[in-house]
């Protein structure tokens, strides 16, 4: 069973999603917290699974308390709810540490599914959300893109797809190759950017904006 905490700032939200999410017998509510800093501490003691994470909230909004989580809890993983498709707070809270960013109006069995594999340590972006990402990246260094620059173009459609939050057979029906192929693939593909899981990848390509199209 997955153990959630839910943080909200709007009660009613935080009891809609207890009632929607305890008809599940893979999931258990666990928690609630009203912003950041309340889920920080709510983490510590109660251990969570994985935290459904609002963005914007008062006193400390969900990005900093995202980031706050997955420093000091690493095991426990952060997904996003939110009203907003905001370029700037989906790369924000990635760059924080969470492992997908999803809105509110996400169907309940795509919720669920997605809570999931994020607790398998999947990243899930809502739909959209990652290609507006790859669009519109961050300004970074160009040093920063060098090792990226190296990926072949199957490698760099390997990349983009994990972005988006395909799994591996996802991919490979995707790309025509076996899965064992878009193994083999990823393991290069990290081995070359010295990452260490497919979270990672998915997290510094939409961090770098990369691959662009």
């Amino acid at each position: 069973m997955i153990r959630l905490l839910l943080v909200d700032d709007q009660d009613l939200i935080r009891r809609g999603l207890k009632a929607l999410l305890g008809t599940d017998p893979t999931l258990e509510v666990v928690g609630e917290a009203a912003n950041g800093q309340e889920a920080v501490t709510q983490v510590a003691h109660l251990n969570p699974d994985v935290v459904l994470m609002d963005v914007r909230m008062p006193s400390t909004d969900g990005v900093a308390g995202t980031q706050q989580i997955c420093q000091q809890f690493p095991d426990t993983k952060v997904l996003m709810l939110t009203t907003f498709d905001d370029q700037e707070y989906v790369t924000q809270a990635l760059q924080a540490g969470a492992s997908g960013y999803l809105l509110k109006d996400t169907p309940f069995d795509e919720l669920t599914q997605a809570i999931a594999l994020v607790h398998k340590g999947y990243t899930q972006i809502g739909p959209g959300l990652a290609t507006q990402v790859l669009t519109h990246p961050t300004p970074v260094n160009s040093g920063d893109l060098e090792p990226w620059l190296g990926l072949s173009e199957r490698e760099q459609d390997i990349v983009r797809l994990v972005a988006q939050g395909h799994n591996n057979r996802e991919i490979a029906q995707s790309l025509h190759i076996a899965e064992k192929t878009v193994k083999n693939y990823l393991t290069n593909i990290l081995s070359q950017l010295g990452l260490r899981d497919r979270t990672q990848l998915a997290i510094a390509s939409l961090k770098v904006g990369f691959p662009n199209r």
